[in-house]
């Protein structure tokens, strides 16, 4: 594990020898949004020596035990997000985020379900009618059971009337894994936030059936779900965890390094050209939107049925 070492500046905190440890593969939305903070803030200098480690596996779940029980105190930090929140209730995970410290919310993603650019599926309202003519045949991939991903198309199917105990979701993994599933025609749709698709939409090997915003968002040539008439708008926000036994010191010094490169000039330009959302809340505050996001999402996941 990184040993971590403090300094002061005059112009500014520096953290040395921070390790953050991603839930998921690469190139998911974790991934990205770990290794945007490692670039953003060493290149302000508001850092160095920043590592980021991948630790796949049931939805977040393993990394959160293997973070809980490396970390008793320090500056390490678990990427986490609202699918981390509902893979724990479903998986009946023995450690949860109050094992943790919640330290910042950092962004928001609009998520988005994809299909092969050969795809049957032109639009929500093929997807609709192929769900209900037979459910099984429509494979739905997605990160993780009760994850973002699993919540969209819940809420998709809730939607237009469907049946959601019929859905037959398949979860694969973030970034490559599901992409390679979804071009190859060995799932029928992915879902997940708009970037970690952008290149293949841009290239044409994809297509977006709709985007779960609640407008058209600048930047993303592509319908929201609400304009073709599905009534789901559903932003994926993430951030970071810290350990329990941080201590005040170490936490006040994170939320003021993280805070000053939010507010730099160059973490704007990075939220534009990934298409996130600026959802900052500092320590205090985040840790209050986790604790009615547990709720939130647990009733959301017996409303559609992923749990009893």
């Amino acid at each position: 594990m990184a040993m971590t070492a403090l300094t002061m500046t005059a112009n500014a905190a520096e953290i040395d020898g921070v390790e953050i440890t991603v839930p998921a593969g690469p190139g998911g939305g974790y991934d990205q949004l770990a290794r945007a903070v490692q670039t953003g803030l060493q290149d302000l200098g508001l850092a160095s020596s920043l590592q980021v480690v991948n630790i796949p596996g049931a939805g977040g779940t393993i990394a959160l035990a293997n973070f809980i029980n490396s970390n008793s105190s320090g500056m390490n930090l678990l990427t986490t997000g609202i699918g981390m929140v509902g893979s724990i209730i479903t998986t009946h995970a023995p450690v949860t985020m109050e094992q943790t410290r919640p330290l910042a919310r950092m962004t928001g993603e609009y998520l988005t379900i994809v299909v092969a650019q050969d795809s049957p599926l032109k639009d929500m309202a093929d997807f609709a009618a192929a769900y209900k003519e037979d459910p099984s045949k429509l494979t739905l991939g997605g990160f993780a059971v009760g994850g973002s991903d699993h919540l969209l198309y819940g809420s998709v199917i809730q939607s237009f009337g469907g049946d959601v105990s019929k859905m037959n979701y398949i979860a694969i993994g973030a970034g490559g894994e599901m992409l390679s599933q979804v071009m190859g025609g060995h799932i029928a749709t992915g879902a997940g936030g708009y970037n970690e698709f952008s290149q293949q939409i841009e290239s044409g090997t994809l297509r977006i059936l709709g985007l779960a915003a609640p407008e058209r968002v600048t930047g993303i040539d592509a319908p929201t779900m609400k304009e073709q008439g599905f009534d789901v708008d559903l932003v994926n926000w993430r951030g970071f965890l810290a350990p329990a036994g941080i201590s005040d010191e170490d936490r006040k010094l994170l939320d003021t390094t993280i805070a000053k490169m939010v507010q730099s000039a160059d973490w704007k330009k990075t939220l534009s050209d990934r298409g996130w959302v600026d959802m900052y809340l500092p320590s205090d505050e985040f840790s209050a939107f986790v604790a009615s996001e547990q709720t939130k999402v647990g009733d959301l996941l017996k409303t559609l049925k992923i749990v009893d």
